[in-house]
């Protein structure tokens, strides 16, 4: 499994995690026998020879997939990227972890990776709101935090990699009160973790409410990972 070695570089011992998928470029040094091979995430090659809304659901599945190497072999592989901070989330109990793929460092192969639609509930229930009205809405929150309308599930048993500005927090979701957050400051949710985009401005506020006028609504039972920063990756 990943572990840290500082607050942006991880380890991964292949004897003991088995294969591990990295994000291309991220692969700092390693020592043992290790061979690496280009992965490719089911679901995120788009749709060929389609056209109209599936041609470009397609693209944006694509734009989705970062390009990522398969790490086998006998040896342990330290991971880091442009120096940003790393944080390891443990799956090894099971469930599911949502993440775009630009703060997706990487994770083991053990956990099923694939490409969803931001507006399809949460594997382990609850809603959300689908069809078209929940596509729009859910691509409305992609614009402003930078993700797109799909974006990268694991499921099973494993660890995953983070990646973000300033270090991380994770934030328990399930009380009686939604945990709202600032749509740039966040990172990924694991559990059943529902987001909506709100928006905090009306006519009286317009202009004056400081760069908090979206907020990221966060309800279900899970956890949601946020940096302490509001800068893209």
């Amino acid at each position: 499994m990943f572990s840290k070695i500082n607050g942006k570089v991880v380890k991964v011992d292949l004897n003991q995690s088995g294969p591990v998928v990295a994000r291309r470029g991220a692969m700092l040094f390693y020592t043992g026998m290790v061979q690496f091979a280009p992965h490719q995430v089911p679901g995120a090659g788009g749709m060929p020879g389609m056209g109209g809304i599936a041609g470009m659901a397609g693209r944006m599945m694509q734009g989705e997939h970062e390009r990522t190497m398969l790490a086998q072999g006998n040896g342990v592989v330290h991971y880091g990227f442009r120096g940003l901070e790393v944080h390891v989330v443990d799956l090894s109990a099971g469930g599911d972890l949502r993440v775009e793929a630009s703060r997706l460092l990487g994770y083991t192969a053990s956990l099923q990776s694939s490409v969803v639609s931001m507006s399809a509930p949460p594997a382990g229930g609850g809603g959300g709101g689908g069809g078209f009205l929940g596509a729009l809405r859910n691509a409305a929150t992609g614009m402003v935090t930078g993700s797109g309308m799909f974006t990268t599930q694991l499921s099973g048993r494993g660890t995953a990699v983070l990646l973000g500005h300033g270090g991380f927090l994770e934030l328990q979701v399930g009380g009686p009160a939604p945990v709202v957050v600032d749509p740039q400051s966040f990172i990924a949710a694991s559990g059943s973790v529902r987001t909506e985009l709100k928006s905090a401005m009306s006519w009286r506020n317009a202009g004056r409410s400081g760069g908090e006028g979206l907020q990221l609504e966060c309800t279900g039972q899970g956890i949601v990972y946020v940096q302490a920063s509001e800068e893209k990756l």
